[in-house]
């Protein structure tokens, strides 16, 4: 062999480490959560940090629940939106999901962006997290009525436990806006196409919802799956202190991030307020959506899904007041508990809270209650169970809260009632797949 030879055959050998390295590099992350390298991003506003990998988990999620009142012509045409949503895990890459459930006409979003929060309850981005988002390529999306669309993955490194600001762009008039209203958390708005502006002095609006953003996944090195928690207001945070993330679903990721001998899995909570297991509210699409009717959508839609909590059935005594057959209500609990059987899922369910001297109580409606909770216990509903109505009731009366654990309104819990409801549920429930159907 020739000198030059030798050198051509070096320099062949040299190209196809370069390919095979380059591949390495820009390979795609997959939505099964497996362990596979990330997608670069196309602009220059995403992170040259070498490719990542990890699981793809549900870092935050939110249900669309119903439409904003008042945007039904204009929606946030002309404004920027910065959502303020708080993520219980970290991870090295995210993505977004954005919906127009409610709307009637398609939404145009010309400007999308993710960052970390510089401080807590706060517009402004942490030093150098500002990343555009991208949606098949395009820095801009049009969401048909009644869809969602998925962004692409940006490098970030998000840490856990920290708040995230996802802020959209729509300059056209695109309404109803879709909102998921009992954020316990305030997000900002601001006029004009400021989506990466960094210092969050021009978001001078304030909102008590999270507007069409219902997902944040992350690439994590710290889980290995989704925990998804469907309830109503008891899920949802309802009378929790506003920003400071005491829902107790809030509590329980920080107890799995914690704890060693848990399994590794985020928290995502799809609580509605009002939520029910049998009926829905009214329009098409329903605005609060019955639990059947958005299990697939609000659970088995959620990312890399390995396990299930039902926190429901309050709601279907209180607000169906000629409702009092337990057999209907857990009929439609093992229902859901099916649903997830059939994907391998193992289901966690909550015993129903006392709610005596809330303005809805009534004799008959705590003889439902009671009848729903006995057959949870004997095992004829879940896998398992946490039993949230032996924690929180009072030893003195059963047929209400403990006063400590009461918000005031006899049937959400305070700060301290919503801590207590996590620090009961047993870590290892969740742990396997769903029993064999016989």
């Amino acid at each position: 062999m020739t000198k030059r030879h030798g050198y051509a055959l070096l320099a062949a050998i040299v190209a196809v480490v370069v390919v095979i390295s380059a591949a390495i590099y820009v390979g795609v992350a997959a939505d099964d959560g497996e362990e596979k390298p990330l997608v670069g991003g196309g602009t220059p506003h995403n992170s040259a940090a070498p490719a990542s990998v990890g699981t793809w988990v549900g870092a935050w999620s939110a249900s669309p629940s119903g439409a904003e009142p008042g945007t039904e012509t204009n929606g946030m045409a002309g404004r920027s939106v910065r959502n303020v949503v708080h993520v219980g895990v970290g991870g090295t890459a995210a993505r977004i999901t954005l919906s127009n459930l409610y709307g009637q006409q398609p939404l145009s979003i010309t400007h999308a962006s993710v960052a970390v929060a510089a401080a807590a309850n706060n517009p402004a981005a942490a030093t150098g997290t500002m990343r555009r988002l991208t949606f098949r390529g395009s820095p801009s999306v049009v969401v048909p009525a009644g869809q969602q669309v998925v962004s692409d993955a940006v490098r970030l490194l998000v840490p856990h436990d920290t708040d995230v600001l996802v802020t959209t762009y729509s300059p056209t008039p695109s309404g109803p806006v879709t909102i998921h209203p009992q954020a316990r958390q305030i997000s900002y708005t601001a006029e004009g196409d400021l989506t990466e502006d960094v210092t969050g002095t021009a978001y001078t609006g304030q909102t008590p919802y999270w507007r069409y953003v219902t997902a944040l996944d992350v690439l994590s090195n710290e889980s290995d799956g989704t925990v998804v928690v469907i309830g109503d207001s008891l899920t949802d945070g309802s009378t929790s202190s506003v920003g400071e993330n005491r829902r107790w679903t809030d509590v329980l990721a920080d107890r799995l991030r914690d704890n060693s001998n848990g399994p590794r899995y985020s928290v995502v909570n799809q609580g509605i307020s009002g939520n029910r297991v049998l009926g829905s509210g009214l329009g098409r699409p329903a605005e609060n959506p019955s639990g059947l009717i958005r299990f697939n959508r609000d659970v088995l839609g959620r990312t890399n899904v390995r396990a299930v909590v039902i926190a429901l059935g309050v709601n279907d005594i209180l607000r169906t007041p000629q409702q009092t057959d337990a057999n209907k209500i857990t009929a439609g609990l093992r229902e859901l508990k099916r649903l997830a059987h059939a994907r391998g899922l193992r289901v966690v369910g909550a015993t129903l809270m006392p709610f005596q001297g809330h303005r809805g109580y009534r004799p008959h409606l705590e003889d439902t209650r009671q009848a729903v909770n006995a057959q949870i216990r004997a095992g004829k509903v879940y896998d398992a169970y946490v039993d949230f109505d032996k924690a929180l009731r009072d030893p003195y009366n059963p047929r209400r809260l403990r006063s400590d654990y009461d918000s005031g309104d006899h049937l959400h819990p305070s700060d301290k009632g919503y801590k207590r409801m996590a620090e009961v549920f047993d870590l290892k429930d969740l742990k396997g797949s769903a029993p064999a159907e016989l």
